[in-house]
C-alpha cells in the first residue's frame, strides 16, 4: 500500500472511486476546497504512476497528475484501503481505461481502424498483489465501463498483467500487432457497435466535398 501526509479518507467515500479529468472523484461531497481536492489526487496519480512505470520497467511514466488532466475520455479508478494508514487510508491500486483510436491487425493480417475500450495503465502495490485487490478492481471497472475483457485493447501489458488476464478471463492466444497493444482471440467477432468509428459521409461544404 501507498501511504500519503494527508488523508485519503477526505477524498474518497468508497473503496474503489472513479476520477476523470477534472482530478475530482465521482460524487466527492467533502469540504476540501476543490483546488485542494485536484492537487491532492494529482498527487496521487503522480506516486502510483511512477510506481507502475517502475513495476513495469518502464522509462517514462504513463499515468501522471498533469498528463492526466490534460487528457479527455479516460477514467482512472483507485483502489483504497480506508482503515490503513492510521485510519487515514492508503492507497492500493489504480487502473485507467480510455477510447483509442487504434489501427490493428486481426488474425488474416488486415488492419483495422477502430476505437475500442483500451486498458492504459494497471497497478496494485506489491504488498497486496495476489490477495484479490487486483481483480476487485479490474471486475468493478468492467461493471462500470459496461465492458467485456475480450473487446478491450491492453497497452504494455507486463507479463503479470497477461497472467492475470489469463487465469481470471481466459484470454490467451494473442493477436500480434505492430504496436504497443495486445488483443485476444475473439476480439473481432461480435464486438459491440461502439468500438468501431462512425462511417464518415459525404457532404457539400462551402462549395466543397468533405468527408464528416
Amino acid at each position: 500500500m501507498v501511504d500519503f501526509n494527508f488523508n485519503i479518507n477526505t477524498l474518497f467515500s468508497k473503496e474503489i472511486n472513479a476520477v476523470q479529468s477534472d482530478l475530482i472523484p465521482h460524487g466527492y461531497c467533502g469540504e476540501l476546497p476543490h483546488t485542494l481536492v485536484q492537487q491532492q489526487v494529482g498527487w496521487i496519480l503522480d506516486v502510483m504512476g511512477e510506481a507502475s512505470a517502475k513495476a513495469q520497467g518502464l522509462k517514462q511514466q504513463i499515468t501522471s497528475g498533469m498528463k492526466f488532466r490534460q487528457t479527455e475520455g479516460q477514467t482512472v479508478y483507485i483502489l483504497i484501503d480506508k482503515y490503513s494508514n492510521n485510519e487515514r487510508g492508503s492507497v492500493i491500486g489504480i487502473l485507467k481505461v480510455g477510447h483509442k483510436k487504434l489501427f490493428l491487425m486481426d488474425g488474416d493480417g488486415k488492419a483495422n481502424e477502430m476505437i475500442p475500450k483500451c486498458v492504459l495503465d494497471f497497478y496494485v502495490a506489491e504488498s497486496r498483489q495476489r490477495s484479490g485487490c487486483g481483480k476487485r478492481l479490474f471486475e468493478y471497472m468492467l461493471n462500470q465501463e459496461n465492458a467485456d475483457p475480450r473487446f478491450m485493447a491492453i497497452d504494455r501489458p507486463s507479463n503479470k498483467f497477461l497472467s492475470f488476464l489469463r487465469k481470471h478471463y481466459g484470454l490467451v492466444n494473442i493477436i500480434p500487432q505492430v504496436n504497443n497493444y495486445v488483443i485476444f482471440g475473439g476480439f473481432f467477432k461480435d464486438r459491440p457497435q461502439d468500438c468501431s468509428p462512425t462511417p464518415k459521409k459525404a457532404r457539400i461544404i462551402m462549395g466543397k466535398l468533405q468527408y464528416v
